[in-house]
């Protein structure tokens, strides 16, 4: 069924693995959530350029076979493909994604910049990390006001990307 979804996007759909290793439940994992990266992807509607984009991703995938010690990072890395073909070519983007990227951003553009005025000002510069945590609390603000833009703008997949 969910297989039949995908392609009638003209999406390829990843090959089943029956024969994944029950003992690795982190490629376990990863294949499902990529699996449901492209249930999300297929909600969209989507140019045929990107569309091949996406195809060959997902082709270089099935090409590589179940018992390869690389499996994990192949999975890994199609996911991080296909959502950064998603995000150059259409600004779509999964939920939080602006957050965690402003979070980081937020620490290291306004927190750090902080501390030091902090730590200067006083005198100690013991107190450059009293910045780290304003930065991050900017950050995640201004983060997840753009993730209600995107989703506003109908820009969010219906996915959210555990690393």
């Amino acid at each position: 069924m969910i297989i039949s979804y995908i392609q009638k996007m003209n999406i390829n759909p990843l090959n089943q693995r029956n024969n994944l290793d029950s003992n690795n439940i982190k490629l376990k994992n990863s294949y499902d959530q990529l699996q449901q990266l492209l249930i999300s992807i297929a909600q969209k509607e989507l140019p045929e350029t990107v569309i091949e984009k996406l195809n060959h991703a997902i082709d270089t995938l099935n090409a590589i076979d179940d018992s390869n010690p690389s499996l994990h990072k192949a999975i890994k890395n199609t996911q991080a493909s296909l959502l950064k073909i998603l995000d150059k070519e259409l600004k779509v983007v999964p939920i939080n994604h602006y957050k965690k990227l402003w979070m980081v951003l937020g620490m290291s553009a306004f927190g750090m910049p902080l501390g030091v005025a902090f730590g200067i000002s006083i005198g100690n510069l013991g107190l450059l990390g009293l910045g780290f945590p304003i930065g991050m609390a900017i950050g995640v603000f201004v983060g997840i006001s753009q993730d209600k833009k995107a989703l506003a703008e109908g820009r969010q997949l219906a996915f959210e990307a555990k690393y």
